[in-house]
């Protein structure tokens, strides 16, 4: 088994590596890191980068498809490659995995039309724009399409497709393995029922997030 994780230039650090600490330990697995050309790819906050070992083109086949969000979504959308490269690997993959705002891009490929997908609670108008059906949950499975929520929710759409893979003790043994049990110090409340000052700081830090990103420097 393979898993792909395709970066991009300001992707959310968490919308991959939740996902990558468990998918990563499933038995058998190889894990890469792809993008459009090799070398270090940055992050949103501009001070991180991960290692692409292999390119778009390198890249002929995956088992898994991974691809995950960020502010760089905004310019991935305008990215022939990168769109290309998803709808291409996605036509072979036994799972295609979209994060976050990273569904945006799916959607974009065409690969999402008619299914029911989850995402970023601020992305959810743009993701049914692609005629996909959003819901709430904090993942979902449609076919051989696994989406997450919000960023954190990389986790639980890992560890729910490592279920799917290899069982619900080798999901309960990852689960355990990262320690994961979540009790956040402001409540389990779901994006819908937080505060609307919380909502609102949000939705205007994503809003301005792509802008800021071109402005930042990278010391990679």
């Amino acid at each position: 088994m393979r898993l792909s994780i395709l970066l991009f230039d300001g992707f959310t650090a968490l919308d991959v590596v939740g996902g990558y600490e468990v998918l990563a330990n499933v038995p058998g697995i190889e894990t890469e890191f792809v993008a459009e050309s090799t070398g270090l790819v940055v992050a949103d906050t501009r001070r991180l980068a991960l290692q692409a070992y292999r390119s778009f083109a390198q890249t002929e086949h995956t088992t898994i498809l991974y691809v995950p969000g960020g502010p760089g979504v905004e310019a991935g959308l305008q990215n022939p490659v990168l769109l290309d490269t998803i709808r291409r690997l996605h036509a072979t993959s036994t799972w295609t995995v979209g994060i976050c705002n990273g569904v945006e891009l799916l959607g974009a490929a065409g690969v999402i039309t008619g299914l029911e997908v989850t995402t970023n609670w601020f992305a959810r108008e743009r993701v049914a724009a692609w005629g996909a059906k959003v819901t709430t949950e904090r993942y979902q499975r449609d076919g051989k399409v696994v989406t997450g929520a919000g960023v954190s929710s990389s986790i639980d759409a890992g560890l729910y497709l490592a279920g799917l893979i290899g069982g619900e003790s080798l999901a309960q043994t990852l689960q355990l393995g990262i320690e994961y049990y979540p009790r956040p110090p402001f409540g389990n409340g779901t994006p819908d029922t937080a505060p609307a000052a919380a909502q609102a700081r949000v939705r205007a830090f994503e809003s301005s997030a792509a802008q800021r990103l071109a402005q930042l420097s990278s010391p990679f």
